[in-house]
């Protein structure tokens, strides 16, 4: 069944787009719940302004995740924790403490779940964190743990 997409669906498809489902997936699921409309003529044209829409706002996002971009990766972001004598933190540096750093340091509000921290950050030194603000803007921030000063 050919069904133009309301919403942006995973592993089907970004709003506006005209998609073939099966009769029963699209049914029972994505028009019950307003995700898509059955392709006709008309409902066509109403697809096209969608993707219109979508292309100027996905492009407008881009445009801002870049300066953004630009602003943090020549920027070190500096972060103090208590550390042993080795050089092991007591703790550790998650992402959620990374994103206040950030914003406290350049002023820019990121979401933590726009860090791709694989695990929280347990020793002193430098550490590369990627950031994904966007499907096409993806850079790392230099983290620089250093010991909390008694």
């Amino acid at each position: 069944m050919r069904v133009i997409l309301r919403s942006d669906v995973d592993n089907v498809g970004k709003k506006g787009d005209v998609c073939d489902v099966a009769a029963g997936f699209a049914r029972n699921f994505l028009v019950p719940n307003g995700l898509a409309m059955r392709a006709t003529d008309g409902a066509m044209a109403q697809a096209q302004s969608m993707r219109r829409a979508r292309d100027v706002k996905d492009a407008k996002d881009r445009e801002s995740a870049e300066v953004v971009a630009r602003r943090l990766v020549p920027a070190v972001i500096r972060i103090s924790a208590k550390a042993g004598t080795e050089g092991r933190l007591f703790g550790s540096v998650t992402a959620a403490e990374v994103v206040a750093a950030v914003e406290a340091q350049t002023g820019i509000a990121l979401d933590r779940r726009q860090l791709h921290l694989g695990e929280p950050i347990k020793t002193l030194g430098n550490h590369e964190v990627p950031v994904k603000l966007h499907a096409d803007v993806q850079f790392v921030v230099v983290l620089e743990v250093v010991p909390e000063s008694r």
